[in-house]
């Protein structure tokens, strides 16, 4: 059973998320906080696996929300929920430790193979915020050092790199010639040796280095 936090700062986009995930068998709600401090308090209280963060909220917003669970409770997962009015927090919202981006009107299905892949480890981005988060971090000065590059060894850097361009484990591995658990090794230390916890922040480090070509 995954068990979800719903933060948001309105009623029906939280009663919305909480209809919908009720119909799902293997996902509990376990709290529907309507801010970011009652977030970070329900998540030390009930321990979820998971919240669905709304970014843009008076108070403590979702990215500083982030920040603060994803310091003092690392396992929990944050999925960050976005509008098309919002979505220039989307950036920030990495840097916080935010593991993937939703709209507020993902479809069914999405919104729950989003959240089971996410608790897997995995890293959902949807198609609609994307290009505004590369976008981003393309406009910040690309830093040309090494950085990072000396911190990965040569093959690590390989898979960093196929990583960045959006290639699954199993994409990276048919093109490297390696098995899907070697490629799973190399990122986990790619992941140890940059100080990240998920692919979409590696991804911008090897962007903002100008790793990617």
């Amino acid at each position: 059973m995954i068990r979800v936090l719903i933060c948001d700062d309105q009623d029906v986009v939280r009663e919305g998320l909480r209809v919908i995930l009720g119909t799902t068998r293997d996902i509990q709600v376990a709290g529907v906080p309507s801010n970011g401090a009652e977030a970070v308090e329900l998540v030390e209280k009930f321990q979820p696996d998971l919240v669905l963060m709304d970014l843009n909220m008076p108070g403590m917003n979702g990215i500083q929300a982030t920040r603060v669970i994803r310091t003092k409770f690392p396992s929990v997962k944050v999925l960050a929920l976005t509008t098309y009015d919002a979505d220039e927090w989307v950036f920030d919202a990495v840097r916080a430790g935010a593991s993937g981006y939703l709209l507020k009107d993902t479809p069914r299905a999405n919104l729950i193979k989003a959240i089971e892949g996410t608790v897997a480890g995995q890293t959902f981005v949807d198609p609609s915020v994307a290009g505004k988060l590369f976008t981003q971090v393309a406009d910040h000065t690309i830093v040309h050092d090494t950085t990072v590059a000396a911190t990965l060894n040569p093959r690590e850097l390989e898979v960093l790199r196929l990583l960045a361009n959006g290639q699954s484990n199993s994409e990276i591995a048919a093109q490297l010639f390696l098995s899907e658990g070697t490629v799973r090794n190399y990122v986990s230390g790619i992941f140890t040796k940059l100080d990240v916890t998920d692919r979409t922040q590696a991804a911008i480090i090897a962007l903002r280095h100008g790793l990617v070509d």
